[in-house]
């Protein structure tokens, strides 16, 4: 049975969804003017000065809901008990499309980084931040085993989140074979690659992997790459941080 118009657009919006949580997060989103904020959730159990005053207020001018809750049914919205701080807010993020959408817009020509199992949060934030300031159109986020959305990797990269264009999807498993009949070349950086970054010469369509911070691209993903590079090292040196290696790749071309 095929899903009405209503049902599919209703789920485009839900896993557009952002949750942030923690005062000062929410309070600084607040404060942006190109981030379109849903819902407020303040725990009911916040004393009403200082920062939730100002959460309030804002939410009253800009006209955005609120809703209270009790500690323990914000903290299953925030899914962070021990660093909500009793706030978390739902962002509409127009930056997030899922893969299979961008796949079907037609686009002529792209160049995304591909995440595996990124981790760290402050990674994840340094990698969005290069994406967003160099050449790259954006990164493939999975669902599945990687880093969440969250205040620590917002603060790493210094407000950029929003600017970023990011792709989601459950798994690189199941969507990199779809670039490939899309007709992306997929690469996936290994530092025990034979075939040096510098010597690749661009196709229209590419995917660059990175892989987790201690094991690298997963022996599936890297499977299912066109080739694998290494990014030339010297003094002995024998793999750079992911995020230095994502904003390498942010300014080749």
């Amino acid at each position: 049975m095929k899903n009405s118009q209503a049902y599919t657009d209703k789920k485009k919006n839900f896993d557009r969804q952002i949750t942030v949580y923690g005062r000062n997060v929410v309070l600084e989103i607040l404060e942006e003017k190109d981030i379109t904020i849903t819902k407020v959730h303040l725990a009911d159990s916040n004393k009403k000065d200082g920062i939730i005053s100002k959460i309030e207020a804002l939410c009253e001018r800009k006209d955005i809901e609120v809703l209270y809750h009790s500690k323990q049914a914000l903290s299953r919205i925030s899914k962070n008990a021990k660093q909500d701080q009793g706030v978390c807010a739902d962002i509409q993020a127009n930056s997030y499309q899922s893969t299979e959408d961008f796949l079907h817009s037609d686009v002529s020509s792209y160049k995304y980084i591909a995440l595996d199992s990124i981790h760290n949060p402050q990674n994840l934030g340094m990698i969005i931040r290069s994406v967003a300031a160099g050449f790259i159109d954006g990164i493939i986020l999975p669902k599945k085993g990687s880093a969440k959305i969250s205040p620590l990797v917002i603060k790493a990269s210094a407000g950029t989140l929003f600017k970023t264009k990011i792709l989601y999807c459950d798994s690189l498993e199941e969507v990199l074979p779809d670039f490939k009949k899309d007709g992306a070349d997929i690469y996936a950086l290994s530092s025990h690659a034979k075939e040096s970054l510098f010597d690749l010469k661009l196709g229209t369509k590419t995917l660059f992997v990175l892989g987790n911070e201690s094991e690298g691209v997963c022996k599936e993903v890297e499977k299912l790459s066109n080739k694998t590079l290494s990014i030339p090292m010297k003094n002995g040196v024998e793999s750079l941080n992911v995020a230095v290696t994502a904003a390498l790749l942010a300014y080749y071309s």
